[in-house]
């Protein structure tokens, strides 16, 4: 399912037109969101959607979450991580899973220049271990305007993660990301080279692995001691008991390279604020269902009946 869900033709007509904006998160770095506005947007909530590892605002389940929340009322952001979407040159730094001041940033920026009047984030995948982490740290400091998040997939336990990426039959997973990494990384480095020094680069082509390339790559030009460590202080699972808004995680047992375990820890079952639906199906956020039509991605619909039902704004039977 995780692969077929790659290959899916993906047609989004009812999508509302976009407009490019970047967002200034750290001193000289800005993402970049297509934003999708509503007539009045202060009249309507907002939903934040954050793609996965080496993927984009034009990520398939990224404009399918947006086409589905647009046309239930909600203005939509489909934002670029850090280097992604074709936006290397708006940061001479790498993204990584611990960048969640990057979200926190786009919040606060719509709550106070925009005056949006409610946001929702949601993420996928390594998308959702950022949103979920972001909604961790700020615990109870959460401002009013915050109302939920949502997680798919998330990476939620990092190391796992790169553990159960390296196993035999995730090679095609474990070797597509490493290939994407590696050429963005040798992108990036032609952008910034007093910053990526080809010295420091000359092993990049031995790199096999994510945990290779998180070694060598993000632990060293990101300010962590080593992979390890990076997995340490960047996992959501060890700020989620401190959530408190409304959050669903989905998550499939059956998704090849993002572990069930840690969706079983205390930290999650013990958080009140924390919904976990857990199909025995549906691989790395595919959830493909056999109804046509909207339900066909069965997630990106739950996502949205998740917002929709914690939006006081999305109760007016006007939107």
């Amino acid at each position: 399912m995780t692969i077929a869900s790659s290959f899916w033709p993906r047609r989004t007509p009812l999508l509302g037109p976009s407009t490019p904006r970047d967002f200034a998160t750290e001193p000289g770095t800005q993402v970049r969101g297509d934003c999708h506005w509503q007539p009045a947007p202060q009249s309507h909530p907002t939903l934040l959607i954050v793609h996965g590892l080496e993927g984009s605002s034009e990520s398939g389940y990224s404009r399918g979450t947006a086409e589905k929340a647009w046309l239930a009322g909600f203005n939509v952001i489909r934002l670029n991580q850090r280097n992604c979407g074709g936006t290397e040159n708006l940061s001479p730094t790498l993204y990584h899973s611990g960048l969640s001041i990057d979200i926190l940033s786009v919040v606060a920026e719509l709550i106070e220049r925009d005056g949006l009047p409610e946001i929702f984030t949601a993420g996928y995948s390594m998308g959702g271990n950022l949103v979920l982490k972001m909604a961790g740290e700020l615990g109870d400091a959460a401002p009013d305007r915050f109302r939920a998040c949502v997680a798919i997939a998330p990476a939620l336990d990092l190391a796992s993660c790169a553990n159960a990426l390296e196993r035999r039959d995730n090679f095609l997973y474990q070797n597509h990301f490493v290939r994407r990494l590696k050429r963005r990384m040798r992108y990036k480095a032609s952008l910034y080279p007093e910053i990526y020094p080809s010295t420091e680069l000359t092993d990049l082509a031995n790199i096999k692995t994510v945990r290779g390339f998180d070694d060598a790559v993000t632990a060293h030009f990101c300010g962590f001691d080593s992979a390890d460590h990076y997995y340490e202080t960047s996992s959501a699972l060890r700020v989620v008991s401190g959530i408190r808004r409304p959050t669903l995680i989905i998550a499939s047992k059956d998704d090849p390279f993002v572990p069930f375990a840690p969706f079983e820890d205390p930290a999650v079952r013990n958080n009140p604020f924390i919904t976990v639906v857990a199909p025995e199906h549906g691989g790395h956020c595919a959830f493909i269902s056999s109804e046509p039509g909207d339900e066909r991605f069965w997630a990106e619909a739950r996502l949205v009946e998740f917002c929709r039902s914690k939006s006081l704004l999305a109760a007016d039977p006007e939107l």
